[in-house]
């Protein structure tokens, strides 16, 4: 662990950094959550400062960062969607420019991978990605630790991606069993497949680490024997009601449901990046239950309350690894 230095590295993609690399953000994530439990501070970033800039809101990724922050000792500043200029009045070269003179490291959560990607290429301090359409890796640390504390290791496990594998948690999924070896199935229409030269690549990735890439119509033969079954909304934020109707005639095949997860078997387990729709207790699962008759979506409320879900460790787990990536980047 000791031999891996990250200091000034920014954080974009997980096809940025070896499986070595990988590994050291969840050993040093382990020890972080470690320390929390027996409450060993780790204020070691005192006087330093972060930047988060939110285009799109978020309950856990903010509240990953600014927790984290906090326990390294940081100050943090929140720009949500109207706190900020970025591309708006302000070019994304400058916007970096003038945070990098202020802060120690800056976290974007939004829209393109390019936004990211420019930010990074213009601040001369670490840049995070809380989530862009295309990728999503601090949500892969999480859920990668989250696999590990269960199962005890990561190479070999198959993973069943279900739903709307072409944007960032697909194509992150992909990318991250690739890199540590797993076996990755996405079950879905043809029509929600990744992006098949990302999936070139990462077929490429996954035979040097000894992985596996399935992409797969058949859900029953995608999760058959799965360690662990994924999903997640299969409407993202930003896209228009009128997709609902589409969505939900062309996924349906793809819920997680009991059968799933008996077709994976007993050892498996349910994982979901959250928000999900598994009840009628949100404004929006409201008005699909009005409009379709529906009361759940991407999976049931009995898989996601089951024994077998493990989707709020999975959720603490984005702190402990956000703060791992802090730490490990900054100067």
């Amino acid at each position: 662990m000791s031999n891996i230095s990250l200091k000034g590295r920014d954080f974009l993609k997980l096809l940025d950094f070896t499986p070595e690399e990988i590994l050291y953000l969840l050993d040093l994530a382990a020890d972080f959550k470690d320390k929390k439990k027996k409450g060993i501070p780790v204020d070691t970033l005192r006087g330093k400062n972060v930047a988060l800039i939110f285009e799109k809101t978020s309950t856990r990724t903010r509240c990953s960062f600014e927790v984290a922050a906090h326990d390294l000792g940081m100050g943090c500043t929140y720009l949500d969607p109207s706190g900020s200029q970025i591309g708006k009045k302000e070019s994304i070269a400058d916007t970096a420019r003038v945070l990098a003179g202020m802060f120690e490291g800056i976290e974007y959560r939004g829209y393109g991978q390019e936004i990211v990607e420019e930010l990074a290429k213009y601040a001369k301090v670490p840049v995070w990605n809380g989530l862009t359409n295309e990728f999503h890796p601090t949500q892969m640390l999480a859920d990668l630790l989250t696999i590990r504390e269960h199962f005890g290791y990561l190479k070999g496990i198959k993973l069943a991606y279900m739903g709307d594998a072409r944007y960032n948690m697909g194509n992150s999924w992909m990318v991250a069993c690739a890199k540590m070896g797993m076996h990755f199935s996405a079950c879905t229409s043809a029509n929600y497949f990744p992006n098949e030269k990302l999936a070139e690549e990462c077929r490429r990735i996954a035979a040097e680490n000894g992985g596996s890439i399935t992409l797969t119509e058949d859900a029953m033969a995608g999760t058959r024997d799965a360690d662990v079954i994924y999903t997640d909304v299969w409407v993202s934020m930003g896209e228009p009601d009128e997709v609902w109707e589409e969505r939900i005639r062309e996924l349906s095949p793809y819920q997680v449901n009991k059968a799933i997860m008996e077709n994976a078997g007993e050892k498996a387990i349910f994982m979901h990046c959250l928000p999900a729709f598994h009840d009628l207790k949100t404004t929006i699962g409201a008005r699909i239950h009005e409009r379709f008759g529906i009361t759940e979506m991407e999976v049931t409320d009995e898989v996601f309350e089951s024994p077998q879900s493990l989707v709020f460790e999975e959720a603490e787990n984005r702190m402990h690894t956000i703060k791992a990536v802090m730490a490990a980047t900054i100067q």
